[in-house]
């Protein structure tokens, strides 16, 4: 047996190798120590008190689903190994052999994965310098592959987007990959990467491969003409899957090119940063934009929803259809409802099918393929009404799979056993010989049944059991008490606390012929389901194809929901450059606000015109909730879906960048500045006119005059973007800043309103037109809490500070003395506005007092007798 055993290991030395034992899967020697650490299994072993220990431990094999997933969480690869013969037709060793694979990957349980998210498997290959790229959810069949364009500046920093966009479990590449290392930082989130026979990914070997799978003479027709590198990856990636999984992938049933330029492109940065799809508090789903908006009842339809909301479209005509549907069910609330009704009984077809495939299903898995396909034509019906281009392609494109629903409604019994080897499975009625076999049985048992009535009426022992043991069998079961009055044919057969068993030859006889029976049904039973476990896989691409119009359906029936929901109307989306929200509203946060009115807001941006906003404004006032929900609405219209806002007009955006917040990567050595100098760099390089630009307090993480300089001059680059500026609101404290607006036409100025009265300061959460004229820090501070003195002295620095009552040593002259005297007298950093040397003359006072101005406070008398009087003071101290 270990001989058997380390031939297998030797083939998948890279595997915890489950050994199948009987009724349980054992592991042995360093297989054994890491998985009794990782599953919190008992560590025993073989050949105690010898010289040769094997360390072992085990699970039974029922539980085979649940410890392999626990594996596969801790990145480890598992090669599931069976025994492939009946024991008790074997003859010597039973033969056994590796059925799977399982990889972070390969994982197809729908009870082990996240329902609502795919589970991406990468193939990367590269040759001349250039990467191709396939991606492949084996769990629903979904099959993508990508290669940069011949002219792509940079197509390595490409494929790192591509797979920080899909963020792969698992990335496989050809062994002796020169940049495989780079590939799990590139993944976005430490895929594991698994190394393959390089000849897998040649073109004399993938595209063979993917023309027999999808049976064609050619790949050019699904789009790949000129595209070798995609091909080879993707027929690469497939191969090594047949070889793991052991399975034809027949719900494998298309592979699609992956154009990134036909959506909307979002980097990881700022899909963390606008929440898309999870929050960023503690990465869940509430709080996201996908947990504001998913109303889909399937998990196909939330995973389409998420590829909707992560790739959003570009082309106005195929928006203009999905809002098309969209509208006409927000308007149909009776044909809404109807088909949220039906759509709420339907399972995950997609991964279910994917079991089939993979001869892992159940029968339970059988049953509800078949529920959730006998709801395709009451969804038929429900659209019946349908209008739009879209629901009127769904109604009449799908396929009802009528044979395939009669096919395991005849064969799989109503409430089956949790596992196969329990026996009835089958249906009675469905197979002759197994109906023949089953009533056997059932004769048999009542046979014996009868068999202690007669005996106990024979022998005068009132307690004499006929009873069934699942090691020694059938047997007469006596009481010591009556042990005088067994009668002599009576074989004994065993000794038990209160008596003896027996055994005689009639009952010998009929227990053979039961347990010949059911040895003989189980077997049957398990050749049946096999057969028509087959026959499904054959009617994959069938079955998936309709999986995959009920996730569109839920897809717009969940956008329709969402948007009679919460009050959600239509934008207009078209090629303009214009971008005009009326009443617009942050979709996460005016659910969140407890009953309190969300305050609305206006935007209005164009590309070559007024293309750049400064917003400035104090703390708290809202920034960077209206920077957000500016990039979210705008999101959501090319999506598909219907926004929230009185009024949406959306020229095409092809990228959205958001430069909000502050982290950092110590485990790269970035500080938080670092990090974000790193994605304002990224944006300045790959903004175009036509993007949307979302950047908050760009420079804050150094000193105010280095940062101030690199926000002047980041407004100023995009600005001068060839083609127009890109629409962009540039959130800063930088009040300077607004200055750029009468110095470039692409520039103005906007800000959050804030009252301040005799209460205190009210925030208005109410974006306007202007520039603000303070931040309001001190009165966030006391807000959260800052000690009264703290506040009461940063007061009397900040009017030192206003008013530019600076030493030689460009400090402050009230806090100076306030320092220690080393730090006093350290040389200081140059103020923005100094001072004369050595003086502070009617100039600083004159320029203290125009900081301190609210123009829009003064009239014109006031403005002039101001000026008057700033130029006699200027005068009087000119010595010429």
């Amino acid at each position: 047996m270990f001989r058997q055993y380390r031939a297998l290991k030797s083939e998948h030395p890279d595997s915890i190798l489950l050994f199948r034992m009987g009724d349980f899967y054992e592991m042995f020697f360093d297989d054994a120590q890491t998985a009794s650490r990782l599953l919190e299994l008992t560590l025993t072993a073989r050949g105690k008190g010898t010289a040769n220990v094997v360390p072992m431990c085990g699970f039974p094999h029922q539980q085979l689903d649940q410890y392999t997933t626990r594996l596969v969480r801790a990145r480890r690869r598992v090669a599931i190994c069976d025994q492939v013969e009946d024991p008790r037709q074997a003859k010597g060793l039973v033969r056994r052999a590796v059925v799977r694979v399982v990889s972070p990957g390969t994982l197809n349980d729908p009870s082990q994965v996240d329902a609502r998210e795919n589970l991406w498997i990468a193939g990367v290959t590269a040759a001349g310098g250039r990467p191709g790229a396939a991606f492949l959810d084996a769990s629903t069949g979904e099959f993508l592959a990508w290669e940069p364009a011949p002219d792509a500046p940079d197509p390595w920093h490409e494929l790192a987007e591509r797979l920080r966009a899909f963020a792969p479990s698992e990335i496989v590449h050809p062994q002796g990959f020169e940049r495989a290392a780079a590939l799990a930082g590139d993944g976005g989130a430490s895929p594991v990467l698994t190394a393959a026979d390089p000849y897998l990914f040649t073109s004399d070997a993938a595209l063979p491969a993917l023309e027999r799978r999808f049976a064609v003479a050619s790949m050019d027709g699904f789009g790949f003409r000129g595209r070798p590198l995609a091909l080879a990856a993707a027929g690469g990636l497939l191969q090594h899957l047949h070889e793991t999984q052991k399975c034809g992938l027949e719900h494998v049933d298309r592979l699609l090119v992956h154009e990134p330029a036909r959506h909307l492109l979002l980097d990881a940065a700022t899909r963390r940063n606008l929440e898309i799809e999870r929050n960023q508090r503690d990465g869940g789903r509430h709080g996201s934009l996908l947990g504001a908006i998913d109303a889909t009842l399937t998990a196909p339809g939330g995973r389409l929803l998420r590829r909707w909301l992560t790739a959003p479209l570009v082309d106005p005509a195929q928006i203009g259809e999905r809002l098309d549907a969209v509208e006409e069910l927000r308007d149909r609330s009776d044909v809404r409802q109807q088909l949220r009704h039906e759509l709420e009984a339907v399972r995950d077809i997609e991964r279910l099918l994917a079991r089939v495939v993979a001869a892992t299903a159940g029968a339970r898995d059988l049953l509800g393929i078949r529920d959730s396909l006998e709801r395709l034509p009451a969804l038929v019906a429900a659209l019946g009404p349908a209008r739009s281009g879209s629901l009127v392609a769904l109604r009449d494109g799908i396929d009802p799979c009528s044979d395939v629903v009669e096919r395991i409604r005849r064969a799989v019994a109503d409430d089956p056993p949790a596992t196969l080897r329990d026996g009835g499975v089958i249906r009675d009625g469905y197979h002759a010989q197994l109906d023949e076999l089953r009533a056997a049985r059932r004769d048999g048992r009542s046979y014996i049944a009868s068999l202690e009535t007669r005996e106990r009426q024979a022998t005068g022992i009132a307690s004499l059991k006929v009873r069934f043991h699942k090691v020694f069998g059938y047997s007469v079961e006596v009481s010591k008490a009556n042990l005088h009055l067994v009668p002599a044919h009576y074989q004994r057969r065993q000794t038990v606390a209160g008596g003896e068993r027996f055994v005689t030859p009639e009952l010998k006889e009929h227990e053979a012929r039961v347990l010949q029976a059911q040895e003989r049904i189980e077997s049957l039973e398990l050749e049946l389901f096999a057969e028509l476990r087959a026959a499904l896989s054959a009617e994959a691409p069938r079955v998936r194809a309709a999986a995959r119009a009920v996730a569109e359906i839920d897809g717009l029936a969940g956008l329709a929901e969402s948007a009679a929901r919460w009050g959600y109307r239509r934008p207009r989306v078209d090629r303009g450059g214009r971008l005009r929200i009326v009443r617009g509203r942050h979709p996460v946060v005016e659910q969140n606000l407890g009953g309190l009115r969300f305050i609305a807001n206006e935007t209005a941006l164009a590309s070559g015109g007024e293309a750049i906003a400064i917003l400035t404004g104090p703390n708290m006032g809202g920034k960077s909730t209206y920077l957000r929900q500016v990039a979210l609405i705008t999101l959501l219209a090319q999506a598909g879906s219907f926004v929230p806002a009185d009024e949406a007009e959306i020229g095409i955006v092809d990228r959205i960048f958001c430069r909000v917040g502050a982290s950092d990567s110590l485990a790269e050595g970035q500080s938080t500045f670092m990090v974000e100098m790193a994605e304002t760099a990224n944006i300045l390089h790959h903004a175009t006119s036509r993007s949307l630009l979302l950047l908050d307090e760009v420079g804050r993480g150094t000193s105010t005059f280095d940062g101030l300089s690199i926000a002047w001059a980041v407004v100023e680059y995009l600005a001068a973007t060839a083609g127009g500026a890109p629409r962009t609101l540039f959130a800063t404290h930088y009040h300077e800043l607004t200055e750029l607006a009468a110095e470039l036409a692409q520039v103005t100025n906007l800000r959050l309103a804030v009252r301040d009265g005799a209460e205190g300061i009210v925030f208005l959460h109410r974006v306007e037109r202007g520039a603000s004229d303070r931040s309001y820090g001190l009165h966030v501070a006391r807000l959260a809490g800052v000690p009264p003195a703290v506040i009461d002295r940063a007061q009397e620095v900040l009017a030192n500070i206003e008013r530019d009552e600076y030493g030689g040593d460009g400090l402050p002259r009230r806090a100076r003395g306030r320092l220690p005297a080393a730090a006093a007298a350290r040389p200081a950093q140059a103020p923005l506005f100094p001072a004369p040397p050595g003086t502070v003359g009617p100039d600083v006072e004159v320029l203290a007092e125009l900081r301190a101005l609210r123009p829009e406070n003064l009239t014109p008398l006031d403005a002039l007798t101001r000026v008057a009087g700033w130029v006699r003071r200027l005068g009087a101290a000119d010595p010429a």
